[in-house]
């Protein structure tokens, strides 16, 4: 009977990750929209003269500098944090809808080689209603390194939880990137690692000015590659700083813009993220990673 039950579970995953989006938002989100930025042109020539090294070596150099420096910011004082998590992504060519994500994140801790804190995630998603409800949880070197996933709604009441591979096609279905790849130390991360890759292919142009996430005041960083080459991700790329923080807190992506005038619209977007409602420290436990905690519905 377990078994019969599981391999129903994967049917009406599947199933549930397919079906059109239902009109009409959550109620736990009503006051949730998607992600307001603003960019102001004023001093934008400061922040420019701020953010330029020292030495005349490569644009890039002054965004990987802010990337090292949030990492090891965050490495040296978050244990944890929740926040809104909202994204957007361009699946097999087409753009999804915007997912919004209630986001518990516990960064991992190390005293040598001893881990002491394991990457831990949990995710609950809000919005669209087609799978609201849904709860995600991955702890790294837990259940065989699987993540858990339990549907919403009327599937939940049907399905047990399934664990998953986090790399695997059935966990990867309409995601760009696994679960593994979650929080603000990753997306620091891979800003280093494209800003390394990209150094090593040539010039780009890189501007910055400020703006505004969510009236939280921000750094923009733009990244161009006036050239198009098969060895690049983007055309544009955007980095948000948070100024407060001092960490990455928004990230799109376009691709070389279709439209004849050559201006980025929706059709070019090739990814975008945002962390709101960042709180930091919260003081998470092993409770807030545990499928069996009774404020989840993961049985």
């Amino acid at each position: 009977m377990k078994n019969y039950l599981y391999r129903w579970g994967i049917i009406l995953l599947v199933v549930g990750m397919a079906l059109p989006v239902v009109a009409g938002e959550p109620e736990e989100v009503v006051d949730l929209r998607e992600p307001i930025y603003r960019v102001t042109k004023q001093e934008s020539r400061a922040r420019d003269t701020a953010l330029a090294p020292a030495r005349k070596s490569h644009p890039l150099d002054a965004a990987l500098k802010m990337a090292r420096a949030a990492l090891a910011k965050s490495q040296a004082n978050v244990n944890d944090y929740t926040a809104i998590f909202v994204k957007r992504e361009r699946i097999s060519g087409k753009l999804g809808e915007e997912q919004y994500m209630l986001t518990k994140i516990r960064n991992e801790k190390r005293n040598g080689d001893q881990i002491e804190q394991p990457f831990s995630v949990y995710l609950k998603f809000l919005r669209p209603g087609s799978i609201k409800g849904r709860e995600v949880i991955y702890v790294r070197g837990s259940n065989n390194d699987k993540l858990i996933a339990h549907e919403g709604g009327w599937k939940g009441k049907f399905t047990p939880s399934l664990y998953l591979d986090p790399h695997g096609s059935l966990a990867m279905l309409g995601q760009r990137y696994p679960i593994t790849d979650m929080g603000i130390e990753n997306l620091c991360l891979k800003l280093i690692e494209r800003g390394l890759r990209d150094r090593r292919l040539g010039m780009c142009q890189v501007t910055s000015q400020p703006a505004k996430i969510n009236n939280r005041n921000a750094t923009r960083i733009e990244v161009i590659h006036p050239v198009l080459k098969p060895s690049l991700d983007f055309h544009v790329a955007r980095i948000f700083v948070d100024d407060e923080y001092g960490y990455p807190v928004r990230y799109e992506a376009y691709d070389w813009p279709r439209a004849a005038d050559g201006k980025l619209t929706l059709d070019d977007l090739i990814e975008e993220i945002t962390y709101v409602r960042l709180k930091f420290n919260s003081g998470l436990t092993d409770l807030d990673f545990d499928p069996a905690n009774p404020k989840y519905n993961m049985e």
